[in-house]
């Protein structure tokens, strides 16, 4: 299927996926913005810094824990379905968000559903498109991450200019249903495959006949064979830990930069827009980040990305200028850019073209526990303090991990794996 002779069906699902992302992304990362007003007693809330943390937290640690089970289930029934019920949830989540009025309300609409839905849409869009091409996937991931980018300035935009205007109430009603019919209709055109409408993914140049991909017992016994054989390789836990503590470093920042900038006597407008210049940055570095990462490897990149997190970091530790802040967020929002759309090329470039779902869904396991974890120790521990230093020395020391982990990771051109087709059973073999 195509929709002209020059469009391949491929660049059809990565514009759907786009606009997934767009959609349910913002919510996750540009609430942030949303921290100094639920923490005014003026705006109707008055809660702690650990306290709103720990909604933040609630999302992503919902989101790691859940992710190798939504990945291994998009392996094995395909996506769509799937994505049919993160619609439902997002729908669900964002408007009883907008009508909360407790903490209890806060971390069960915005933690626990959006936070099962973001899984769905974080997870099976971009391991799905893994499917769909065999060259060219580095462009299609840009394109896909740095619409998640986009769709977090937006929602820092109308956070900004309206919430005054439009209270809590609209501020996630809108998004919520407007994004929310939207995602319905996406839907109805996402493919779990190429083999589903009779065509080749994108670069595949074989002769061999187009087939469906199986959902019966053969595919979960293949992602089952192919994620314990991965999981004995050193290359499978390094990219979970780069993962873990990548995300540690920058949720810590993600959540906190406008609180920290406001408390250091920052105004709130230039508080948020050097959160905005770090997300306005990223949108770039996103969209660049994985042609890069194809040509040139993911070791490279990640290296230079975490040093990104690390080093920027001393700027606002030293000083308080305004300058320093923007120039920070324009650095770190490129380093923390590298991180995540690098692991579907990582993935490609260490063990091929295997079950995508569990592998990318095991390594969100490591995104989510750290993008869980971090926010809320960081703001208990600021509440305890009383300080916004704590925060950023946990933020550095995260990212140096990191960085150090990345060092570690042997060369991309050389595959982990090759041969675990031989540990499936003798009627699944190839040569079967």
């Amino acid at each position: 299927m195509r929709l002209t002779n020059r469009i391949h069906y491929a660049w059809i699902i990565v514009a759907i996926a786009a606009m997934m992302g767009f959609i349910t992304s913002s919510v996750r990362f540009a609430a942030a913005a949303l921290v100094p007003h639920l923490s005014d007693p003026a705006a109707g809330f008055g809660w702690s810094y650990g306290a709103i943390s720990l909604a933040f937290s609630l999302q992503w640690i919902i989101f790691g824990l859940a992710s190798p089970y939504v990945g291994w289930l998009g392996d094995r029934y395909g996506v769509r379905w799937f994505l049919l019920v993160g619609s439902v949830l997002f729908i669900i989540g964002m408007l009883l968000t907008g009508i909360m009025n407790s903490l209890w309300q806060f971390y069960l609409y915005f933690g626990v559903i959006l936070g099962v839905a973001s899984t769905i849409f974080t997870v099976l869009p971009v391991s799905g498109i893994t499917l769909w091409f065999r060259r060219h996937l580095g462009a299609a991931m840009g394109v896909v991450w740095s619409f998640q980018g986009i769709g977090v300035v937006a929602f820092l935009f109308l956070i900004g200019a309206a919430f005054g205007q439009l209270g809590i109430k609209w501020i996630f009603w809108l998004p919520g249903i407007a994004g929310g019919a939207l995602l319905l209709v996406l839907v109805k055109f996402f493919y779990n495959s190429p083999g589903d409408i009779g065509i080749r993914p994108f670069g595949d140049l074989g002769d061999e006949p187009v087939r469906r991909p199986r959902r019966d017992e053969t595919a979960k016994v293949r992602a089952r064979v192919f994620i314990q054989q991965a999981r004995r390789t050193t290359t499978f836990w390094n990219l979970i830990g780069i993962h873990y503590w990548g995300c540690m470093g920058h949720q810590i920042i993600n959540v906190l930069i406008v609180a920290i900038a406001v408390d250091r006597g920052m105004a709130l407008e230039a508080a948020v827009g050097v959160l905005a210049a770090q997300q306005t940055v990223g949108v770039v570095a996103r969209g660049a980040v994985p042609i890069v990462a194809e040509r040139w490897g993911c070791r490279l990149v990640w290296v230079v990305g975490m040093a990104l997190q690390v080093f920027p970091l001393l700027l606002i530790l030293f000083s308080n200028d305004l300058w320093a802040y923007y120039l920070f967020g324009v650095l770190f929002g490129i380093g923390q850019s590298t991180e995540v759309p690098t692991f579907p090329i990582a993935n490609r470039q260490y063990y091929g073209n295997v079950p995508q779902g569990s592998l990318y869904g095991w390594q969100s396991l490591g995104s989510g526990l750290g993008m869980g974890l971090a926010p809320v120790c960081a703001g208990l521990l600021w509440d305890f303090t009383g300080t916004y230093l704590a925060p950023l020395l946990m933020s550095l020391g995260f990212s140096t991990l990191a960085l150090v982990q990345s060092w570690l990771l042997p060369s991309p051109r050389v595959r982990q794996i090759p041969d675990w087709e031989t540990h499936l059973p003798a009627n699944l073999r190839p040569a079967a």
